[in-house]
């Protein structure tokens, strides 16, 4: 059965000389696998091979969700325009992508997801700063995390439930899936003493766009240690992402 979807593609792998297997986040369908035949040749129907971050309407044949489906179209359009430009705005959407494409189950929708990794895709081409760039990255890292249901608890300690008072001995633990508070921290072998600036950016994250890059990169850092535990190893991104200066 045909099928048609917004979608961006997130992963591209070689399949043989002339094809390549693909990973697109759709908005109706969720993640799905194709293959696209032919995708690599010079008169492909595609307009070319399949480019990471690009998207468009794409028409597949799905005959079960245990196979590859079949790209039949694709007409690409280029998220990231201007990321040629920019090393630092590319390699945080191609962090995103990753991110997205390990957090996600095939088939499983996630309409606001897809929106959010659209809006982030084309904001991020926007700004020349990399505090705003780490600002984007963080926000939709946050949402990622909400939609697949692995949202960390940031506004109690995640161990005792109590209200976080005092910003100046506020920790957070991978294990406890958030802030834990100084009275809880002594349990946790994995906790990471955050900044009184980081603290409270993190606990009320609508004021995110005053913090200063410093304050940005010890929460990104925060969060890649997060996603770490999550996946049990590290994002391949996440090295470029921590060396931002």
């Amino acid at each position: 059965m045909l099928n048609k979807d917004q979608a961006v593609c997130i992963r591209t792998v070689d399949y043989s000389e002339t094809s390549q297997v693909a990973t697109f986040f759709a908005r109706q369908t969720g993640k799905i696998s194709v293959i696209a035949k032919g995708s690599k040749r010079h008169k492909s129907s595609f307009g070319g091979p399949l480019e990471i971050l690009t998207y468009g309407q794409i028409v597949f044949l799905q005959r079960n969700q245990s196979s590859l489906a079949t790209l039949t179209e694709f007409e690409q359009k280029p998220a990231l325009t201007n990321l040629s430009k920019n090393l630092t705005a590319l390699n945080c959407a191609l962090f995103a992508a990753e991110l997205l494409n390990l957090l996600t189950e095939e088939y499983d929708p996630h309409t606001q997801l897809f929106d959010s990794i659209i809006e982030f895709l084309e904001n991020i081409q926007k700004t020349k700063k990399t505090e705003q760039m780490l600002m984007l990255l963080i926000s939709f890292q946050l949402t990622l995390l909400t939609q697949t249901g692995f949202s960390p608890i940031l506004n109690l300690c995640s161990n005792c439930s109590m209200p976080l008072k005092n910003s100046n001995h506020l920790y957070f633990s991978s294990s406890s899936n958030g802030l834990i508070c100084k009275d809880c921290e002594v349990s946790f072998y994995d906790k990471v003493k955050l900044t009184p600036q980081a603290a409270n950016f993190i606990t009320n994250l609508k004021q995110l766009d005053k913090a200063d890059k410093n304050t940005l990169a010890e929460i990104e850092k925060i969060l890649i240690t997060h996603f770490t535990n999550l996946l049990s190893k590290p994002p391949k991104m996440a090295k470029h992402i921590l060396a931002l200066k």
